[in-house]
């Protein structure tokens, strides 16, 4: 089945959610009109002979949260890493189809790797703060890039860390503290920072709280749909409660018998929660597989 994001209307049935989703914050915003940030055209990804997403089309806008959910093996995060070529780092991955970012497709071979992962940012399941101090972690990309001017750097890092939320938490303990001493919380908005400092355009988090304890979970949520009111956000997770609270947008994936690696629905995260369109939508947001 190939399903694309035109967000169909009609109202087929009404699933009863469980109790303890409820749809919040960015979740409940109506769409707006703005620019395609992404779009995917009939794209596929296999590893050798197996292929892990089939035939994928879809936008994302820009400025808005998009929540990929789906059982394990559905194919969410080998798709999100299509977005900047990280799939590029695993031997025999190849992609077809178009992945383009603001209308160019990235996956030409001509398009700088380097540079596409600074406009498109990552932020990865598990903390991966450096092994140096907390200055020097988000300060390690602007360096990589030419930057050195200490007030210039001392701002970005500034900067960063206060749209990361951890500003105030680690003000007094920039150089002299290692972001490996951070908590697990702190860590994963240090790596936020470290993205953030970068000045990307968009940021692809993958099961960024799935680590992370109730209270740090939501200061993860809170600052998601913070940022995005600059940025451009994709989101994995296995999270029901947590798609339904941050994002604008919803894809399913599935992997249901022969159906593994295929988009089954897409639309605005309200209706997907609660009038989802497809049968396989309804029985994984309802619990009944997955």
């Amino acid at each position: 089945m190939h399903a694309t994001a035109t967000y169909p209307e009609p109202v087929l049935r009404r699933v009863k959610v469980p109790a303890p989703i409820a749809l919040l914050g960015a979740a409940e915003a109506p769409l707006d009109e703005s620019t395609t940030k992404i779009a995917t055209e009939h794209v596929s990804i296999r590893y050798g002979r197996f292929v892990a997403v089939r035939d994928v089309s879809l936008q994302i806008r820009e400025r808005s949260i998009m929540a990929l959910i789906g059982p394990s093996g559905s194919g969410k995060s080998t798709f999100l890493r299509c977005f900047n070529r990280m799939n590029d780092l695993i031997p025999g991955a190849k992609v077809e189809g178009q992945v383009c970012l603001d209308g160019e497709n990235v996956t030409d071979p001509d398009v700088s790797v380097v540079e596409l992962r600074r406009r498109v940012g990552m932020v990865f399941q598990r903390p991966n703060p450096f092994p140096m101090s907390i200055y020097e972690n988000v300060a390690y990309g602007p360096r990589r890039r030419g930057m050195n001017g200490r007030r210039q750097l001392d701002e970005l890092v500034e900067t960063s860390l206060k749209r990361a939320a951890l500003w105030d938490e680690v003000k007094d303990d920039l150089r002299r503290k290692s972001g490996l001493a951070l908590s697990g919380g702190q860590q994963q908005r240090l790596c936020i920072a470290r993205v953030l400092a970068t000045e990307p355009e968009v940021i692809l988090m993958d099961e960024p709280a799935s680590a992370l304890d109730p209270v740090s979970t939501l200061r993860i949520e809170e600052l998601m749909r913070e940022l995005r009111k600059a940025y451009t956000i994709v989101i994995v997770t296995h999270n029901m409660q947590q798609a339904a609270r941050v994002s604008d947008v919803t894809a399913f994936f599935t992997m249901a018998e022969d159906r593994a690696g295929y988009l089954v629905e897409v639309g605005p995260t309200g209706r997907i929660f609660t009038r989802p369109t497809e049968r396989l939508t309804e029985d994984y947001i309802s619990g009944r597989f997955g």
